[in-house]
Order: structure tokens, then C-alpha cells, then sequence
């Protein structure tokens, strides 16, 4: 008897409370990198433990990557931002992240034919070619982007002039 009055009660519990999704694990990752200043893995998948998530690094590393996280070096130490995600579109996205880490990651910026060199604060590279080449411009073949360095390689020197051009006026917006 005391076992049918207990049952109801456990199968009430479980069906209040649904097993969290991935999507909520992702939107929680999201709200932690929003709200605080997160520098490493160990230190997001703490936060997230303390909202009930116990994350393998695995997991919270492809996490991170399908929510195009980067770790980028600002004034306070290194710290996850959002690369791209949400509802506008990727290349829209790409730009505004350009807008926002270029002021941040740039050093200075050198030229010769069709081929950009920026250099960045070490750590600065990867993020600012990801975001390049997601924003698609038309001047632009591709990146690559090493710590401190991206090399991009543009259509022709106008483009290069005109890239240059860009990055410089983002850089000190």
C-alpha cells in the first residue's frame, strides 16, 4: 500500500521535469558565455554543473564548436565569444563579429600585390579569419590564420587596396 502511494508521486516527479535536450544545454551555454567572463572549458563546464549539467569535455567541446565559439584574448585574460548564431544571417554575423574583435585583436596590417597581412595581439589570428571568410566579401578568395597572423589572399591588388582599406576603418572605429 505505502508503495502505490509513493509510485504516483516518483512518475509525477519525472514527468514534471523532462529530460533537458541539447538545445538547452546549447541556450545555457550561451546565457553563461553572455553573462560572465569565461576563459576556459573547465571554467563553462563548472558553471555549468552549477545549473545541474555534468558535461563531459568532450561534449562541451563540440558544444562549443557548433555554437562557433571562439576563445579570443581581450584586456581581462582570454574569454569565449559567440562567432556566429542566431537568426541573422552567417555572413551578417561574420561582419558584426569583424566589427567587434577587429578594434580589439589588431595590430597592424601590411600589403604586397593580392596578398593582406594582419597581425594580431598573439591568439587574435583564427578568430578574425573565421570571421573573414564567413562574411564572404567578394574581394576575398580565402584566408589563412595562424596565432598572431592571417594572410588573406585577395582577387587582385584594387581588391587588396580596398580590403586594406576596410580593415583599417574597422580596426579604429
Amino acid at each position: 500500500m505505502l508503495a502505490d502511494a509513493v509510485a504516483p508521486a516518483v512518475l509525477c516527479s519525472m514527468t514534471a521535469h523532462p529530460p533537458a535536450t541539447k538545445r538547452d544545454r546549447h541556450r545555457a551555454i550561451l546565457d553563461i558565455v553572455g553573462a560572465h567572463v569565461v576563459g576556459s572549458q573547465e571554467e563553462l563546464r563548472r558553471h555549468l554543473h552549477g545549473r545541474g549539467w555534468d558535461v563531459t569535455q568532450s561534449t562541451l567541446s563540440r558544444d562549443l564548436h557548433e555554437l562557433r565559439l571562439a576563445r579570443v584574448p581581450t584586456g581581462d585574460g582570454m574569454r569565449y565569444v559567440t562567432t556566429g548564431n542566431g537568426t541573422t544571417s552567417g555572413a551578417d554575423q561574420a561582419r558584426a563579429v569583424l566589427a567587434t574583435l577587429l578594434p580589439q585583436l589588431f595590430d597592424r596590417l601590411d600589403g604586397v600585390g593580392e596578398l593582406v597581412v594582419v597581425h594580431t595581439v598573439p591568439s587574435g589570428a583564427q578568430p578574425i579569419a573565421a570571421a573573414l571568410d564567413a562574411a564572404g566579401w567578394s574581394d576575398v578568395l580565402g584566408t589563412i590564420g595562424g596565432d598572431d597572423t592571417v594572410l588573406i589572399i585577395c582577387r587582385s591588388a584594387d581588391a587588396r587596396a580596398r580590403v586594406a582599406e576596410r580593415l583599417e576603418q574597422m580596426a579604429t572605429a
